[in-house]
């Protein structure tokens, strides 16, 4: 066990397996008190100053305070994830395995989502008044949506976006793909060049990681508090009507989510990885609730790392590098988030889609599903240009609004469970080709 794993294994033993309990008490008590505000004065001016100048800025300073710990994190680890792979072979191995494993995964999680929104069809079942109403109070956040949809990089340019020409720029921009594109360059020329420089300059980076993972150790510790503010601004502002207007919608999302969570990732662990799926929720179950409640991947993406090392016991090797890209590149639940969505706004609206229009929304959700940024309210933009290629009004996103805060925390959970799937997954295959080398030698 290298150094940074006996810290996060000390850590550990040190209060983490008290902290998700606290932060499960957090969740429920923020929660249950948000609903029983909601039920006692609903829309009451205290609990909009509450949410205002106490609870939110409470939870924005958590995100901020992650958020500025994570570009350093996710270069340090990814740099010492490929560096430690040896050589250029295990690289392209781990690395191609990777692809076809997010590319697969994927491709499945769109189809499920698909399948059961034409079979159920919910946008067939919005009460008009209801939908004008919501169409209404979403108008202005809709607007800035496909506002912000319109900016965005598309096509080639999208591709060459990527590369960045300036990296300071992008880490400030926070422009993950790009940092994450360097970061991947750099570490194969730390393979490329073994010298006693390379090696100091690999020990140096992965100071920083560890540096990195101290800081948000610390952080973490605030966690409790800040899912308490996140849940509690979420049921005192929204209550139940959060899922009743939208049941059908919010109810065929949920389906296809639990349909990937409970029936493909099983299938994953127990066929190609040989463990217990009982075992592996268990074991991540902190990652989870992280997940569900910041509602973004790159703000988990620590508590993903330390769960990965300390619980299902995976080599740093290869968990840092999986889960680093997987923040990103891995998000089955936005893809299939993205897919229903579309589908069922193009049902509201009347606008049939062929099986050609269906197989092109498919294929965008995969790939968005690789470039969608790991932040709350990330994958919005996406679904406006995908609407807008396939004839759907970019507007109707309006519709989705009041409950995409909820459906977000659900989809980056599915995001997160699927990265340590990933990592776990790969990470047996991978000992499996070394064990296939070291039998042939």
């Amino acid at each position: 066990m290298d150094d940074a794993s006996e810290m996060a294994a000390g850590a550990a033993g040190n209060g983490h397996g008290k902290l998700q309990w606290r932060i499960l008490i957090g969740f429920l008590a923020g929660t249950i008190s948000g609903l029983i505000a909601y039920s006692l004065t609903p829309g009451a001016a205290w609990i909009e100053t509450l949410v205002t100048y106490v609870t939110g800025p409470i939870g924005q300073i958590f995100l901020r305070l992650l958020f500025m710990l994570v570009i350093p994190l996710l270069f340090s680890a990814l740099v010492v994830g490929i560096a430690e792979m040896g050589e250029v072979r295990a690289l392209r191995n781990v690395g191609l395995r990777t692809l076809i494993y997010t590319v697969s995964v994927s491709a499945v999680a769109v189809v499920i989502s698909l399948a059961a929104v034409n079979l159920l069809r919910p946008g067939d079942g919005v009460d008009p008044a209801a939908a004008r109403e919501m169409l209404a109070q979403g108008g202005e956040g809709a607007a800035g949506i496909v506002a912000a949809s319109a900016k965005s990089e598309a096509g080639v340019n999208a591709v060459l976006a990527i590369v960045p020409n300036n990296i300071v720029a992008a880490m400030g921009a926070n422009d993950i793909l790009a940092v994450m594109f360097f970061a991947l360059f750099f570490g194969i020329g730390l393979l490329l060049v073994q010298t006693p420089r390379t090696e100091t300059l690999k020990d140096t980076i992965e100071g920083v990681f560890e540096v990195a993972m101290r800081l948000i150790g610390l952080v973490i510790k605030l966690a409790p508090i800040a899912i308490f503010c996140f849940m509690f601004n979420l049921s005192a502002q929204f209550g139940w009507d959060l899922l009743i207007k939208l049941s059908a919608y919010v109810g065929v999302v949920l389906l296809a989510l639990a349909v990937q969570m409970f029936g493909v990732f099983p299938l994953l662990l127990k066929l190609l990885a040989g463990k217990s799926p009982l075992a592996f929720f268990r074991q991540t179950r902190e990652a989870s609730v992280m997940a569900f409640s910041t509602a973004s991947s790159n703000a988990t993406l620590p508590t993903a790392l330390r769960v990965a090392e300390v619980e299902l016991k995976l080599p740093p090797r290869i968990s840092r590098f999986v889960l680093t890209i997987g923040a990103t590149a891995n998000q089955n639940g936005t893809a299939m988030f993205e897919g229903v969505t579309v589908l069922f706004l193009a049902q509201f609206f009347g606008v049939d889609l062929s099986l050609a229009d269906q197989a092109f929304v498919m294929l965008i959700c995969i790939l968005a599903g690789v470039g969608t940024a790991g932040v709350p309210g990330g994958s919005l933009p996406v679904i406006a240009l995908i609407l807008a290629g396939v004839g759907v009004p970019p507007e109707g996103i309006g519709l989705i609004l009041g409950v995409d805060r909820f459906l977000d925390m659900c989809r980056t959970t599915l995001n997160v469970v699927g990265d340590l799937v990933a990592a776990q997954v790969i990470s047996v295959l991978s000992a499996k080709d070394q064990v296939v080398v070291v039998e042939g030698t």
